[in-house]
């Protein structure tokens, strides 16, 4: 195969597709040079710019074979919903050079320069049409499989992992019982969770009347927000229930019978080094006990969180990740995909947010649902190579027939038109798989959940999310005035100097973020930023810098407020290169002249303190009542020139 690699050195995509050999790649190719050709002759007819995923032969002679799509991609096609489009915006030329190189490939081939055999049955390039089972692995390209004499190695990795399979396959049979549905119904407020999915579904439509989003999606959001907010805790470490001292996990204890009846085969203990007081902590595996205790760590945050769904009839599936998380997906029918959903950090459509954001090494993610079991690992990386080359566990042909066989098993009393539909959905996950992926903003920040030493302990606290720094603006510098107000109640910021621009998300004009986040108390419509739950401190800060646009601060004026409870302490101060002092917190607006001709000037608030599992609502900034309209921050500068 010498020859074809030298003729497509170009394109990985066609070096990718040339690994194909015998009628795998000529057929392949030749359906790619037809939907290439029909454009370099016709580029303004409409219909050969897309083609439709479920199409016949797209799926059948170009989805399973490795490098077939990549080579669309490369082309310039881009996903859509239901088809791969071919935008306008795309360049013919940078199409016309991917389609010579596969012909170049093409013509050798039928000269009678390729003299491998065709590719067996069991090759991943086998051209056979998908099935509702399981779909191929994106970017395998003719993997090496082990032989007879290796396959041994594999025996015990793959009984575990055998195992595991058929036990979580059979556990999400559990959140289909209709009495359990229906005790986790009793726990969900559903009218006003309904009536907050109404009311967001009408504005999104008020604002884009063409959009395709439904009331469902819109429940599935506020599903997340009640279980993160409302409902579920985080467990690090339980507070004593003697002393209420801090404990710290020792030895594991015996389970009983009872933590046993509800799955909990491992039982922590959390021990009081204060008043010797054993803490009893059984990590609970049935939905129903969790629906009780609502409290423990992402595995009953997952379980407890997929069988809401399921009770408020979402589409769900359970996420098994390897190393070491689980989360839910969520089906939307109005964007025919499957969304990733995580409970613990309140996280929707982030499927990137383990790789790039927590900065996780992954390798094997499956999910599983009442009619399927899907090899979702690709939904959740940009860097399908390094994945591949951690993904030794258990041999590739063995996972995806192990897959099957339990999905044939499952899907044998389904009716003909449930088996059409869960095809119709798979043939658009294989695209998506193999689709290109750039991380999205909200994809980049590390862990929320857990206390600091816990994250950093398992190496997720992710990468530094950029930090945002104010400079003046044309319009700022030509008025030599910065203002900025924060409504912690619609949750935005007014840059009242450049135009009334608003910036959504008070993270999103943060330059300090430590630990912070903002809490909605719907049972008492109160909102305010406070510390993550089981941290100790916190800290958030803004910055505006003048220097840059060759000004000097003359002077600054300060709105903010804060409360404390119990022994919780809260320090402003605004500070520069050279000048600290101390900022008063009850919502006037206060001059500082101790900052004249300064280059920059931050704002900052420490939060520490308070008491017992509750110390970090002990500290609040900005709280007010979710029917107040004011403006709990305010920041004005004005410049002099320097």
């Amino acid at each position: 195969m010498m020859a074809a690699a030298a003729s497509s050195s170009s394109s990985s995509a066609v070096s990718e597709l040339c690994q194909n050999r015998g009628k795998v790649f000529m057929d392949a190719s030749q359906l790619l040079l037809t939907y290439a050709d029909n454009i370099l002759r016709s580029p303004n007819e409409e219909k050969y710019r897309s083609i439709r995923i479920g199409n016949t032969a797209f799926s059948t002679r170009l989805l399973p074979v490795p490098g077939a799509v990549e080579c669309l991609f490369e082309m310039g096609f881009e996903e859509g919903e239901t088809h791969l489009v071919f935008p306008k915006k795309a360049s013919v030329e940078k199409l016309r050079r991917v389609r010579d190189c596969i012909a170049s490939e093409r013509n050798k081939r039928m000269a009678g320069s390729e003299t491998a055999a065709p590719a067996s049955p069991a090759s991943p390039a086998s051209p056979a049409a998908p099935s509702t089972q399981q779909p191929p692995n994106p970017s395998l390209a003719n993997r090496p499989q082990p032989t007879a004499e290796t396959s041994s190695n594999y025996a015990a990795s793959e009984i575990r992992f055998l195992q595991t399979l058929q036990s979580n396959a059979q556990h999400v049979l559990v959140y289909e019982r209709p009495e359990l549905q229906q005790k986790a119904r009793d726990q969900i407020p559903v009218s006003e969770l309904q009536a907050r999915a109404q009311e967001k579904l009408l504005q999104a439509r008020s604002l884009d009347s063409e959009s395709t989003v439904n009331e469902d999606d819109f429940l599935m959001l506020e599903l997340l927000r009640w279980f993160k907010e409302d409902f579920f805790h985080w467990v690090n470490s339980l507070p004593c229930s003697q002393c209420n001292g801090q404990t710290e996990t020792k030895e594991s204890l015996s389970p009983s019978t009872d933590d046993l009846r509800w799955g909990a085969t491992r039982v922590e203990n959390h021990y009081c080094t204060k008043c010797n007081h054993i803490n009893r902590f059984p990590r609970y595996n049935n939905p129903e006990k969790l629906l009780e205790t609502r409290r423990g760590r992402c595995g009953e945050w997952a379980n407890c969180f997929t069988l809401c769904c399921r009770a408020m009839e979402l589409e769900a599936r359970y996420v098994w990740d390897t190393t070491d998380h689980v989360w839910t997906e969520v089906f939307s029918t109005s964007q025919n995909k499957w969304l990733h959903c995580d409970p613990c950090e309140n996280a929707c459509d982030k499927p990137l947010l383990y790789e790039v954001g927590w900065g996780k090494k992954l390798s094997y993610i499956i999910a599983f649902s009442k009619d399927e079991v899907v090899d979702v690992t690709w939904r959740y990386s940009c860097k399908h190579e390094e994945v591949l080359l951690r993904r030794k566990e258990v041999r590739e042909s063995w996972l995806r027939e192990t897959i099957t066989a339990l999905n044939k098993t499952r899907q044998q009393s389904l009716p003909e038109h449930r088996k059409k539909e869960l095809l119709g959905r798979l043939i658009v996950e294989i695209v998506e798989f193999m689709s290109p992926k750039t991380p999205k903003p909200g994809e980049l920040g590390g862990r929320i959940t857990g206390s600091v030493a816990w994250r950093v302990a398992r190496g997720e606290v992710g990468v530094q999310v950029q930090s945002v720094v104010f400079v003046p603006t044309e319009k700022e510098r030509a008025a030599k005035r910065f203002h900025l107000q924060y409504d912690i109640v619609n949750d935005q910021y007014t840059r009242v100097s450049n135009g009334s621009e608003v910036i959504a998300g008070w993270e999103n004009g943060a330059w300090i973020n430590e630990s912070m986040f903002r809490k909605v108390e719907n049972d008492w419509k109160m909102v305010y930023l406070a510390r993550r739950e089981g941290t100790s401190s916190a800290k958030i800060g803004w910055k505006v810098e003048c220097a840059s646009a060759g000004l000097k601060v003359e002077s600054i004026s300060v709105r903010t407020s804060s409360e404390t409870f119990h022994s919780g302490t809260i320090k402003w101060k605004l500070h520069s290169t050279e000048t600290q002092v101390d900022v008063n917190p009850d919502k006037n607006l206060y001059s500082y002249p101790e900052f004249v001709n300064a280059p920059e000037v931050v704002l900052e608030a420490e939060l520490c303190g308070g008491e017992g599992s509750s110390a970090w609502q002990h500290t609040q900034l900005f709280r007010e009542s979710m029917t107040n309209n004011e403006n709990t921050m305010e920041m004005i500068v004005t410049f002099t020139e320097t």
